[in-house]
């Protein structure tokens, strides 16, 4: 499942996907995001998941633009969203940024 994290307003949208079935809850992607956006845990859109999963923390959703901004900015300068450190910290490809 594409778990969508994030909001729309006038400048845009700004969300983070985690592809829940490619999670596994290595927890990488946590120290990786220098505006410690991630975090691992229960699954809140599958409540009989027994693994961890990466979400978006909670009081993060609606500041997406500005806590990713720098790694957005560095990302659009290389070309690739790969190139952000969560997404590359993501050895199962399973984050994604819609903006």
């Amino acid at each position: 499942m594409q778990a969508n994290y994030g909001y729309r307003d006038g400048a845009g949208e700004f969300f983070i996907t985690i592809d829940t079935e490619a999670c596994d809850g290595c927890g990488l992607c946590v120290p990786a995001c220098p505006g410690g956006v991630l975090e691992v845990g229960e699954d809140e859109h599958d409540p009989l998941r027994d693994e961890p999963v990466a979400a978006v923390r909670e009081e993060q959703r609606r500041r997406l633009q500005y806590a990713c901004g720098g790694c957005k900015r560095g990302g659009e300068r290389g070309g690739e969203a790969s190139a952000l450190p969560c997404v590359a910290a993501c050895g199962r490809g399973a984050i994604g940024h819609s903006w």
